[in-house]
């Protein structure tokens, strides 16, 4: 239980090296030669999307069934995590979870992607009208699709368990290579080839994802501030509002799970919560709650078939296999992080939480936003669509909010959840790569506040040279997401695994012959 003791504390410095040095990298090619950058990203990103594309999709659909059977089994009964009861409680930890997450679809995606897919019919839908009535039950299900119950299973179910498995009830440090653990017991703990470039990729893997999400705040907030208040959408007021997001996040970081980053979760889910009421009062409550409703029942209807259709690589490697990349890319680093606030769960409220409950607020919420544009958009062709094409698909949650009563208070609560989403995925994943850097639960709060710092930074430098700089970031997602997946899919076989061994030592299945 002690064998990992020695090493708890120490920085790994071969990790923090070539996972801050490959950023470093990037960001000094970026501004030596951005087009050539750009173009062995996009290479790689159009490689990936379309040798493994149909990878990612398979893997994220077996780890639902995997997690489905497992939580609603009788190993549903496993409480995790060596606590008797939960450190948080369920309402404040299904708030970090999803807050942890929703940085990059909170409001940004929420709000673009139903309308995009309302514009342009996904062709896993051919022969509907773009634009039309009939488009928009299409759009919504195909925004489900790529924020589902296959997204959000991927995130925080086997990968947890397998995680508290090995940390809590073994002492294995948290880490991404702990996730093999329960195939090569403490052979990666310490130095070893293999487990340091695990853990740099799921970093860098990671830090991209988040690093795209901080840069398009700076675009999204640029342009919402513009519209509202008439400030410039300058880099300068980019950068500042980043920088100021970047402050708040390392002072949140710095504070930890049980302060910082707790608050402002929890917070920022009460406000979610009342702007859902505040868009249902004065929009359009009916055509929300009606298109929801068949929405939902036609993306559980073709769940199959969409998540696994492989029509159309272009399509695919922009939208579905793009997200399900991101996700798989923040697999390993965002089960550390549900581990790490949900000790004392069970298997059964941790697949409830992350795999059912989350999937179906985050599609109401897809459709709050994104079904508030499609109804002006069909209202009044061109309000939202205009504004979109000459702003860009961050201009779709103002445009969204300006056809509104109280368009400027509206606007502005929208801005601030979308700051407040944002910093709580930043000080989350600045504490989650602090953990795997050091294999502790409650690391540094200069390594905290330091990663904090630098993917702002780097957001700031993507910014000053380009839009197309953070597009390719998030395309390098894409390829990052490669060794992520192939150590994702060791967790179809770890995870009965620990749930069986733990459902023994919990008494809630006979002990085998073997473990006597």
């Amino acid at each position: 239980m002690n064998q990992f003791k020695k090493t708890k504390d120490k920085i790994d410095w071969p990790v923090f090296i070539i996972s801050g040095g490959t950023l470093l990298v990037f960001i000094i090619g970026g501004i030596i030669n951005q087009e050539f950058v750009n173009n062995i990203v996009n290479w790689l990103f159009n490689f990936s999307a379309t040798y493994f594309g149909g990878m990612y999709q398979v893997i994220l659909l077996i780890t639902f069934i995997i997690a489905l059977i497992l939580g609603f089994s009788k190993y549903g009964k496993i409480r995790l995590g060596k606590a008797d009861k939960p450190e948080l409680s369920t309402f404040r930890w299904i708030s970090v979870i999803m807050c942890t997450l929703l940085a990059g679809g909170g409001i940004f995606w929420a709000a673009a992607e139903p309308i995009s897919h309302f514009l342009e019919v996904p062709p896993h839908y051919e022969g509907v009208e773009a634009g039309t009535l009939e488009a928009v039950v299409p759009a919504l299900a195909t925004s489900f699709v790529d924020w589902g119950f296959l997204a959000w299973t991927i995130l925080g179910t086997l990968g947890t368990i397998v995680f508290m498995y090995a940390h809590y009830h073994r002492g294995a440090p948290l880490k991404p290579r702990s996730l093999l653990y329960p195939i090569l017991g403490n052979k990666f703990s310490e130095k070893s080839v293999v487990g340091t470039l695990i853990d740099a990729f799921s970093i860098i893997a990671v830090a991209a994802g988040t690093i795209g999400p901080i840069g398009f705040l700076g675009l999204q907030a640029g342009y919402g501030f513009n519209t509202l208040f008439g400030t410039p959408d300058t880099f300068p007021v980019q950068a500042l509002i980043i920088t100021i997001v970047v402050i708040i996040a390392a002072i949140s970081a710095a504070t930890g799970v049980y302060k910082g980053i707790q608050l402002l979760s929890t917070y920022n889910v009460i406000l979610s919560i009342g702007l859902v009421v505040l868009v249902l009062i004065i929009g359009p409550a009916m055509f929300i709650f009606d298109n929801f409703i068949e929405s939902f029942g036609v993306y559980v209807k073709d769940f199959i078939t969409t998540s696994t259709f492989r029509g159309d690589e272009g399509w695919l490697g922009a939208w579905t296999v793009f997200f399900f990349a991101w996700f798989l890319g923040y697999a390993p680093m965002m089960g550390i992080m549900v581990a790490r606030v949900s000790r004392g769960r069970t298997v059964r409220e941790l697949v409830m939480a992350v795999a059912i409950i989350a999937p179906i607020v985050t599609a109401f919420w897809f459709t709050i936003l994104g079904g508030t544009g499609i109804f002006q958009e069909l209202m009044n062709p061109g309000v939202i669509s205009d504004e979109i094409a000459t702003g860009g698909v961050q201009a779709a949650m103002i445009a969204t909010t300006e056809q509104l009563p109280m368009s400027t208070i509206l606007g502005l609560l929208f801005m601030i959840a979308t700051l407040v989403f944002v910093l709580t995925t930043v000080d989350s994943m600045a504490l989650s790569i602090s953990m795997a850097i050091t294999g502790q639960g409650d690391p540094s709060v200069a390594m905290r506040v330091f990663w904090a710092v630098v993917m702002g930074a780097v957001a700031i430098i993507l910014l000053n040279i380009g839009e197309d700089s953070i597009d390719s970031l998030q395309s390098f997602i894409v390829v990052t997401a490669l060794p992520v997946a192939f150590l994702m899919i060791t967790t179809f076989w770890t995870a009965p695994k620990v749930c069986r061994t733990l459902a023994e030592e919990q008494n809630i299945i006979p002990k085998s012959k073997t473990n006597k």
